[in-house]
């Protein structure tokens, strides 16, 4: 696991890390508040070890932003003082911080502390897991597509890259549970989700939106580019005919591409990938379309 140090004394990084070196983990170090939430945002640890005096931005500061950020606000805070004064560690545990460590600190004790922190955070991890997963079709639910959307559009912005969002829709999926029945259904929801996953890379993800609608997040790609993915993915659904108990199920689905450079926010990014795929459902679905620009059909 990943444990991020925010201190501006160099010996006092040096000493925590060497602190932590027995632990298995990686350890990386910022020397003022600033360069600490760049960092957090940058690395997402699983602990932070944080200096309460900092010239730049005080400990506390520093943790009360941690606490805004969609993505930063579940990471624990430790922090580390040579404050005696109990008002201190008061203020610190109730901004959020999970432990309070007096400098100079033993080495014993900080790595017991780091070891609890990290248990709470994988069991809470675990849990954060079970409830964003879709059991039917294994994919990342709506609420696990909120968080992913969040931080790849804060990546998106800081890094300058484009992002993609891709919406798709299963095409006449009403008459599937009405003549296969919803176990039919289920079989085709799990076969589209299978197939949207294999046709992406290692670092898009898929997510089950609601419904019979799924949403692809393609970082670094554009709307174009990402038509391109929609399109494989199209031509793969079509190509693959479910085998359910009561016959086989001839899917296809429809596909609306946009990009983070035509949004001024995530939610728009959403509005206009799904315009866009509605679109391609007045063309006559099994069709992909790219947010404001009409792609044709292609021929399964």
């Amino acid at each position: 696991m990943k444990v991020l140090i925010i201190d501006d004394s160099a010996e006092a990084l040096l000493l925590a890390k060497a602190r932590l070196a027995q632990e298995s983990l990686e350890v990386i170090c910022a020397n003022s508040g600033r360069e600490g939430l760049d960092t957090a945002a940058a690395e997402m640890p699983d602990l932070i070890l944080l200096d309460v005096d900092m010239p730049d931005m005080s400990g506390f500061t520093v943790c009360q932003m941690l606490q805004q950020s969609p993505t930063l606000c579940m990471v624990p805070v430790i922090f580390l003082s040579g404050s005696q004064d109990a008002r201190d560690k008061v203020r610190g545990l109730d901004l959020g911080a999970v432990d309070y460590v007096t400098k100079p600190f033993d080495a014993f004790e900080l790595r017991a502390r780091v070891r609890a922190a990290l248990r709470t955070k994988r069991l809470q991890d675990l849990l954060l897991t079970c409830t964003q997963i879709d059991p039917l079709t294994e994919l990342g639910n709506r609420r696990a597509l909120d968080a992913g959307l969040q931080q790849e559009w804060s990546r998106a912005e800081r890094t300058g890259t484009p992002l993609a969002l891709v919406m798709v829709d299963i095409d006449l999926f009403k008459r599937v549970n009405d003549h296969f029945g919803h176990h039919g259904g289920d079989d085709v929801l799990a076969r589209v989700a299978s197939i949207l996953r294999n046709q992406c890379r290692q670092c898009d993800r898929v997510f089950r939106y609601g419904g019979e609608e799924f949403v692809l997040l393609l970082p670094g790609e554009s709307a174009a580019s990402a038509a391109n993915v929609a399109d494989r993915c199209r031509r793969a659904i079509a190509q693959w005919p479910v085998k359910t108990v009561k016959g086989v199920v001839e899917v296809t689905a429809s596909f609306g591409t946009a990009d983070s450079r035509q949004a001024s926010c995530s939610q728009e990014l959403i509005d206009l990938a799904d315009a866009a795929m509605y679109n391609a459902k007045r063309q006559g679905r099994n069709c992909v379309c790219l947010a404001q620009q009409p792609q044709l059909r292609r021929a399964v």
